[in-house]
């Protein structure tokens, strides 16, 4: 059975995530799991588009008709930005580690993780109870809630990096570069997180199969699965791709464990690095 366009495009995904799921799993094993948060989470979305990729392509190739690998694929084609935006905060937490490897602003960091984790379990919630039950108006507020709190999310990894730009002179050596690295990603999560709320926002349904109605809105040609796929392409794969390749990059290249080797260092050259009383 040919692929249609999304069939395709799920393809290219398996092919585009495979390389850097490899990847994402040396940056887990180079950097450890206490000290690489933002990397697992790496790891996470990369196993994420491999297998929403996969559960596409086997929906469309299974006869009869199996609707739960729709409702499956969609759900995590829809919930990927939840890694993408908790890996970014998970690398800005790291820039505030010390020498020794103490972090600071713990709880600030959990409950900003709680508000992404929030907004992943409203988005599912509310894929899965739509693809359900059709036309469900909670469905569609928790869905349009989520999006929303991914939208927060976004502002206040912005703020963060904004924050760390004024201490730049008091950020370590690596660390300085992880932060450029992260700020030249943001504008690539913009555009990705501007896409989920235009196609969350596109219809009041969430289609799991070949759409049998028409979607009238302003914004149809933005809806992620009935929409335009070559805008779908630009503002979500494309700008997805560019983000894992910078991280990627950014984490196999710097020495970021050469931070936590200085045998001595001056508490009031890097002032971030202080234990908090």
């Amino acid at each position: 059975m040919a692929l249609d366009t999304q069939g395709i495009l799920a393809a290219v995904t398996i092919a585009m995530y495979v390389p850097f799921l490899l990847v994402s799993a040396m940056l887990v094993s180079k950097y450890g799991i206490r000290r690489g948060d933002g990397w697992i989470l790496l790891l996470v979305f990369c196993l994420i588009r491999v297998l929403g990729g996969a559960l596409l392509i086997a929906a469309e190739e299974v006869t009869p008709v199996n609707t739960s690998l729709y409702i499956g694929g969609y759900a995590l084609e829809a919930s990927g930005l939840s890694p993408l935006l908790l890996c970014t905060l998970g690398l800005l937490h790291s820039i505030f580690q010390t020498p020794d490897g103490f972090q600071r602003y713990n709880r600030q960091f959990r409950l900003l993780e709680i508000l992404g984790m929030v907004a992943l379990i409203l988005t599912i919630i509310g894929i899965s109870n739509a693809s359900s039950s059709g036309s469900d108006s909670s469905a569609n507020t928790m869905r349009r809630a989520g999006v929303i709190l991914f939208v927060a999310l976004y502002a206040i990894l912005v703020g963060v990096c904004l924050f760390l730009w004024t201490q730049v002179h008091s950020v370590m050596r690596y660390r300085k570069q992880l932060l450029k690295a992260i700020s030249i990603a943001l504008p690539f999560l913009a555009v990705r997180t501007i896409y989920s709320v235009l196609s969350t926002f596109s219809s009041s349904t969430f289609v799991t199969t070949g759409a049998t109605q028409v979607n009238t809105s302003d914004l149809a040609k933005f809806n992620m699965f009935t929409g335009e796929w070559q805008i779908y392409l630009v503002m979500d794969m494309l700008m997805e791709y560019a983000i894992v390749i910078v991280y990627s990059v950014a984490g196999l290249v710097l020495h970021l464990n050469q931070d936590y080797k200085t045998p001595e260092y001056n508490q009031d050259e890097y002032p971030l690095s202080r234990p908090q009383s």
